[in-house]
């Protein structure tokens, strides 16, 4: 995680991506793709246009959060947990803004390829989905300074992604790929949760309403704590007992040793830079527990057991 390094040359431009909220933009397109595998071929065009896709919108979303956080007087050079494009690397508010910009219209153009390829709601909906990215920081009432962030975020970056990616394969919709966004969707927002624990203080101060501030950090912990035992009882629910189950879904059970450091973690640190730790977790448990939903989903498509 980032701490309060920095950074000169191409590495000032990676960092403003935030490339450790990633795997946010492209375990859902993995996650959909896999889905596909029990009802059509993958078209591999669509996958990989819709990952470059996801991956620029997720990157732009990441650089308007940091224009406007400087622009509402949130970042500083010491503050923990950010790009520090603006406030550490030198890079004028501007840049970061046109670059953010840039990447939404390249987006947009890949949107249009598939959108034409397969329908035009996906144009429609993936509008929608980039001006929530813009929104959750822009605007005169951002998304991020309401108690809603988390569910914001899990349902476009997840539930939506997933949804749209079995789409462009299928021209279908099923609720198999549903019920599978449900789990990443949720550690999708817990991202975003672990994140407002760590700048709770900061943005209390600055007068956000996110829900860690209205529940406080013990609640919020325990919160935490009680989506994530679910996803694992609802994956397992699913696999044994549903039509559409298979015992490969557990494979994401080896990532519960991962949930449990992660809300120690979020548990006993206080202090920003004491959270680090528990986002570096977060973010892993966001990664390693999406790619085994991926590969289990992917034996499951392969072999049908």
């Amino acid at each position: 995680m980032q701490g309060t390094d920095t950074h000169t040359g191409i590495k000032k431009y990676i960092s403003l991506t935030r490339p450790h909220t990633l795997t946010a933009s492209f375990v859902p397109v993995l996650t959909g793709t896999a889905c596909v595998l029990l009802f059509a071929p993958i078209r591999w065009d669509m996958f990989f246009a819709m990952l470059i896709a996801t991956v620029l919108i997720q990157s732009a979303t990441n650089m308007f959060n940091e224009y406007y956080d400087f622009k509402k007087g949130l970042d500083n050079a010491q503050s923990v947990g950010i790009a520090g494009a603006i406030v550490r690397n030198g890079m004028s508010p501007r840049a970061v803004i046109s670059i953010a910009v840039s990447l939404y219209i390249i987006a947009g153009i890949i949107g249009i390829y598939i959108s034409v390829n397969t329908s035009l709601w996906i144009l429609v909906i993936g509008g929608i989905s980039m001006a929530v990215g813009y929104l959750y920081t822009g605007g005169p009432f951002p998304i991020s300074w309401t108690p809603f962030g988390e569910i914001f975020a899990g349902f476009f970056m997840g539930t939506v992604i997933i949804m749209i990616t079995f789409f462009i394969h299928t021209e279908t919709v099923h609720y198999f790929p549903l019920l599978m966004s449900i789990p990443v969707a949720v550690t999708i927002g817990l991202i975003n949760m672990m994140n407002n624990v760590r700048d709770r203080v900061k943005d209390k101060e600055s007068g956000r309403k996110t829900y860690v501030i209205l529940v406080g950090k013990p609640l919020a912990v325990i919160t935490t704590a009680a989506l994530l035992a679910g996803i694992y009882v609802f994956i397992g629910w699913i696999a044994i007992f549903k039509p559409f189950g298979s015992l490969f879904l557990l494979l994401t059970c080896l990532s519960i040793p991962i949930a449990v450091k992660t809300v120690r973690l979020m548990w006993q640190g206080d202090k920003p830079k004491e959270l680090i730790p528990a986002m570096a977790s977060m973010g892993k448990l966001n990664t390693i527990f999406g790619l085994l939903l991926t590969a289990g989903l992917t034996l499951y498509g392969l072999t049908g057991i």
